[in-house]
């Protein structure tokens, strides 16, 4: 279990995050010098990884990052690598000469991130991995939610649904070069395991988290089990809903409990109509505003103070970490992210998903 996470700096209770800017553009400067460029002694650069792994990055991440930046007057820089790790390695190169001191990057794979860290420390620049951790990297700090026990409430999750009797699962896991792919199938293994009442008939992973791939690696996965699987380990909403897809074909949709994770829109609505049994919830804000804080406090030259760590086996190091707890979602706690304002009632209960938002009081 991750320690809840705590960042102390004497700007922290300056600070005042929220969602008080939105959009900005796929690729450009998210707001070259945005917020007025304050007393900062530098600049802070964010590479986000893609658009296609999760919606989460340009709807949520971006748009709380901007707002956190310019409530604290500094000049940032923020770009998405589109699933391209050259791209982030350029993008990472010419922040690094346009002058940032600060740069966080969500790696694409460990491999290049580790490079692009290399390269930035050479050049007296601080990096934060920001939600995955980059194993053989350089980064300074790490900021993310206790992966592992995403996995872990993923696997309890999907044992509730199931229940005692004996059932066949399946595990539809992340992208191979994604580290915290491989924390959430470690979390979920940690948990099911142990139950003798499952058997794992089928487990693969979703190569860069291509829900189109997702699909067909699920479709074979059934047809090769017979149709004879009655619980999936999905580690992530669009994976999911890749598999509702699959058993709905098979007109089984809503008869196999399967997990995720983002709390996404389609996710809660696949909940919302039983197909999905839980998602789990990570309070993007708070991610947000932990890398925003730390990166601040960085640029203006202090040495923040966290409580957590990750261990990176490959780099043989210790990393100072900002861990933050996720939440397991089920049908009767989706109001729950509502609540929050992590989605919004209008786009969650539309059509045939409003009648169950009435009964579950979400409006």
């Amino acid at each position: 279990m991750a320690r809840r996470r705590t960042v102390t700096t004497a700007i922290a209770a300056a600070m005042v995050f929220g969602l008080a800017a939105c959009g900005g553009d796929d690729g450009g400067n998210g707001g070259n010098g945005g917020g007025g460029g304050g007393d900062a002694a530098g600049k802070i650069g964010v590479i986000l990884p893609d658009t296609a792994s999760s919606a989460r990055w340009e709807s949520a991440d971006r748009p709380l990052l901007e707002a956190a930046f310019k409530e604290a007057g500094v000049e940032f820089d923020i770009q998405n690598a589109q699933g391209d790790a050259q791209r982030m390695k350029t993008i990472a190169e010419q922040m690094i000469t346009e002058g940032v001191t600060v740069l966080a990057i969500t790696n694409l794979d460990s491999a290049s991130g580790a490079a692009i860290q290399q390269q930035a420390e050479q050049q007296g620049v601080q990096t934060i991995d920001y939600d995955r951790l980059t194993l053989g990297g350089e980064s300074d700090y790490y900021v993310s939610f206790d992966n592992t026990e995403v996995g872990r409430l993923q696997g309890e999750g999907l044992a509730q649904c199931l229940g005692e009797e004996p059932a066949n699962i399946a595990y539809l896991n992340g992208s191979p070069d994604d580290n915290n792919a491989t924390l959430f199938s470690e979390g979920a293994h940690e948990v099911l395991d142990g139950m003798d009442q499952y058997t794992v008939v089928a487990e693969q992973a979703v190569p860069d988290w291509d829900n189109q791939q997702a699909a067909t690696i699920f479709e074979q996965m059934y047809t090769q089990a017979g149709g004879d699987i009655q619980g999936v380990v999905a580690a992530n909403d669009g994976l999911a809903n890749a598999v509702v897809s699959i058993l709905g074909r098979n007109n089984v949709a809503g008869q196999v409990p399967v997990t995720g994770q983002d709390a996404t829109v389609e996710g809660l609505q696949n909940i919302l109509a039983n197909r999905q049994c839980m998602t789990v919830y990570k309070p993007i804000e708070e991610e947000a505003n932990a890398l925003a804080e730390l990166a601040v406090a960085l640029v203006n030259g202090e040495t923040p103070s966290v409580d957590g760590e990750a261990e990176d086996p490959e780099g043989d190091r210790t990393v100072p970490s900002v861990l933050l707890e996720p939440i397991a979602i089920f049908r009767d706690n989706v109001k729950q992210v509502i609540d929050d304002g992590y989605q919004t009632a209008a786009d969650v209960c539309t059509g045939e998903f409003a009648a169950a938002c009435t009964e579950l009081g979400i409006s």
